[in-house]
């Protein structure tokens, strides 16, 4: 298995990041719901989590069984292309790769873009868990 699961004493426990991952889920941009709307449940064959805080990072989507985040980037994310770089190695640190997708690709005209941003959300998951997203969505084979 390509990817390391996140152990539990990386998770960040504290209240005040717990609260702040809240008012994060309760807030989601539009692309973000856009998005949330084709991971939920295991739309994708795997299951994510939204707005999960590690370390003093909220991550926008997160799938512990490929240790995958998903983040989303809009314009502001242009201005801290460095921050982002100290972000992603900080989560490679702790076995966490990371997606990112540029929010107007989630609202391209024809959806090819969001379909193609997709796609790439499974593949690493399947080539990072080891498994086919197929799997898991099958039920128990009949003879």
């Amino acid at each position: 298995m390509e990817g390391k699961k996140l152990k539990k004493r990386s998770k960040n426990r504290s209240p005040v990041a717990k609260n702040k991952a809240r008012r994060y889920r309760r807030d989601m941009s539009a692309s973000e719901q856009v998005l949330w709307r084709s991971l939920r449940k295991k739309g994708t064959g795997f299951s994510f989590r939204r707005q999960v805080p590690i370390g003093t990072y909220t991550l926008d989507f997160y799938c512990s069984e490929a240790s995958l985040c998903v983040e989303v980037d809009g314009e502001h994310h242009l201005d801290r292309q460095e921050a982002d770089q100290i972000r992603d190695l900080f989560l490679h640190s702790r076995g966490i790769v990371t997606i990112r997708i540029r929010s107007l690709d989630l609202f391209e005209e024809h959806g090819v873009l969001h379909a193609k941003a997709i796609e790439k959300v499974v593949a690493a998951c399947e080539f990072r868990s080891g498994r086919r997203a197929t799997e898991a969505r099958r039920g128990p084979s009949t003879p």
